[in-house]
């Protein structure tokens, strides 16, 4: 294997065994030496890809920056409407978060870094906002039944999604978060739009009706 190769697989190792122990325990209670362990690497072999656990920490939270740009952006361009786009983004992240543990720590760890530092951007609110924006859009669309607050419908999927997160992390590793998800979505989309709207290939749901 080449030397360039064998170092990217050596970095992935080390990301991979950290974001296990980050996943499993949290930032706090994971040691360098845990990570280790699992990767089957010696400290030089870190050391040489990273700094510190800090270091390792902040590449997995910037992996699932770039995950999280990357799905809004492959939805962007579908050029599907607004609720059936945040449709499938919901689902698709539900899906890649009981997939991945890369993901699953980065997003554990974005959390954790938040706590307690009220100048740090909260990435649930930037979140809350953005999917203001689409269901705005849909509201503009006439894609939301009369009175509908397209913010407060923001919040409560926010709400819901988040809750849904922190039970099935705690009690599945995420495994069931995907069917949470879909419940949330199932009962509360049909709530704001007109009956028979149906979604337009949204993720692993084409042309679902799910007006009332």
């Amino acid at each position: 294997m080449p030397q360039q190769d064998r170092a990217h697989a050596t970095r992935e190792a080390i990301l991979r065994a950290a974001a296990e122990e980050f996943d499993r325990l949290g930032y706090e209670r994971t040691s360098l030496t845990a990570v280790l362990t699992r990767a089957g690497l010696t400290k030089g072999a870190f050391y040489f890809h990273f700094a510190s656990k800090e270091a390792v920490a902040a590449a997995l939270v910037e992996r699932q920056d770039e995950l999280w740009a990357e799905v809004r952006q492959a939805w962007r361009i579908r050029g599907v409407d607004p609720l059936s786009a945040l449709h499938g983004m919901f689902l698709e992240s539900a899906d890649r978060m009981a997939a991945d543990v890369v993901l699953r720590a980065g997003v554990r760890l974005n959390a954790e870094r938040e706590i307690g530092y009220p100048g740090v951007p909260n990435t649930h609110m930037m979140w809350e906002k953005l999917i203001g924006t689409y269901l705005v859009e849909a509201r503009e669309r006439g894609h939301l039944l009369p009175g509908v607050d397209p913010e407060a419908v923001a919040r409560t999927l926010c709400s819901a999604a988040l809750g849904a997160r922190l039970i099935s992390s705690a009690t599945t590793s995420c495994a069931d978060f995907p069917d949470r998800l879909r419940e949330v979505l199932r009962h509360v989309l049909p709530c704001v739009v007109p009956a028979g709207w149906k979604l337009s290939g949204s993720h692993n749901a084409p042309e679902e009706v799910i007006g009332p």
